[in-house]
């Protein structure tokens, strides 16, 4: 499948993009990888995970929480053993000349679009960037991939479009009352993708993801932040009581999910989720106590407006259309991501929530 194939993937600093990026080479592929490298949250964790897919340490050396080392340093490449190739490009997709001559360099096979301004509370302070990295952003990517004949485009989206609907969450339910900037600008993303497909014969499967963690996640996620409080003796910021709940997925089956998309479909949305009962945070934070031995502090906080009280998704289609199913439960998940963060203690103290 994956001879002589070449995939964007965008936004490959992040959590998934990495992750995604890294199973992608074990396959062989050529992963053209681009991130801007933004300070949203600590550019170290960026560094690191960007770090491995390059084959050093580098990310070691950075004691700058706001600047990663890989700015301005230009292009990198790294032959993998399974006969894949990584080269990463410090670009940002809102930069459409850049783009224009990454798509004239490579003659792409598939972009998987999973750069983003994630994050519900933020998008509230300041959602003019969320607009131009998820929307104008996707809308660059999309208009290259017509402009140079690339036809299969994956597009990484959000189960918090589903605010207020009926769970367990299916892919055709209306997603027209979302909660926050974040939600709005992913749906603007969504439909310029189909408007795209419609006019153009764009092949595009959109992936909407389900509260994933693991290992190397966001510190702005309430795993790596549970793990981290508990460990440096900090009291946890919660919102709402803790009997709100969600649909965690571990992080590698999100990625096999991501990878799985790019199979031509047309135009199909596709929840990508644990597909079980939501865990509530307080049966998360219980599961992180015994795994540390110690003991939570908390410190209660107002539900936020933005949030929902509970996600969970219907993952039929998954199955039927992807042939995918997650393998690692939430429970083993936790314990990975545990066990990460206590194998990297030392370094991770330092970075920022």
């Amino acid at each position: 499948m994956s001879e002589n194939k070449i995939v964007l993937v965008t936004g490959v600093a992040g959590f998934i993009a990495s992750k995604t990026a890294e199973l992608l080479l074990e396959q062989g592929w050529t992963v053209v990888g681009v991130d801007n490298m933004n300070d949203y949250y600590d550019v170290r964790l960026k560094d690191y995970r960007l770090s491995r897919l390059l084959g050093n340490e580098r990310y070691l050396q950075n004691k700058d929480a706001g600047r990663s080392l890989y700015i301005g340093a230009g292009a990198a490449a790294k032959e993998t053993g399974a006969g894949g190739k990584f080269i990463f490009y410090p670009l940002d997709i809102e930069n459409r000349s850049d783009l224009e001559k990454l798509f004239s360099e490579y003659p792409f096979d598939t972009v998987l679009n999973l750069a983003a301004r994630a994050g519900v509370r933020y998008s509230m302070e300041n959602p003019f960037v969320y607009m131009t990295t998820n929307a104008m952003g996707t809308l660059n990517i999309i208009d290259c991939m017509r402009r140079h004949g690339v036809k299969k485009h994956v597009m990484a989206s959000t189960s918090s479009l589903y605010a207020g609907q009926k769970m367990p969450f299916v892919e055709t339910l209306p997603v027209n009352t979302p909660l926050s900037p974040y939600a709005a600008s992913k749906k603007a993303a969504e439909l310029m993708a189909y408007s795209y497909h419609k006019l153009y014969g764009l092949d595009s499967t959109i992936v909407r993801y389900f509260t994933v963690f693991g290992p190397a996640g966001r510190p702005d996620m309430s795993i790596f932040r549970f793990i981290k409080w508990i460990m440096d003796g900090k009291p946890i910021e919660l919102f709402g009581d803790g009997s709100q709940s969600r649909d965690f997925t571990y992080v590698e089956d999100i990625a096999r999910g991501t990878i799985a998309a790019m199979k031509p479909v047309g135009y199909e949305i596709v929840n990508l989720g644990g597909g079980r009962n939501p865990i509530t945070l307080n049966a998360v934070i219980q599961f992180i106590e015994n795994a540390l031995g110690k003991k939570a502090q908390i410190q209660y906080k107002p539900f936020h407006i933005a949030d929902i009280a509970e996600t969970w998704a219907d993952i039929t289609k998954a199955g039927q259309l992807l042939g995918w199913q997650p393998k690692v439960s939430p429970e083993e998940g936790f314990q990975k991501s545990v066990d990460w963060a206590l194998e990297h203690a030392d370094w991770l103290k330092d970075i920022k929530l």
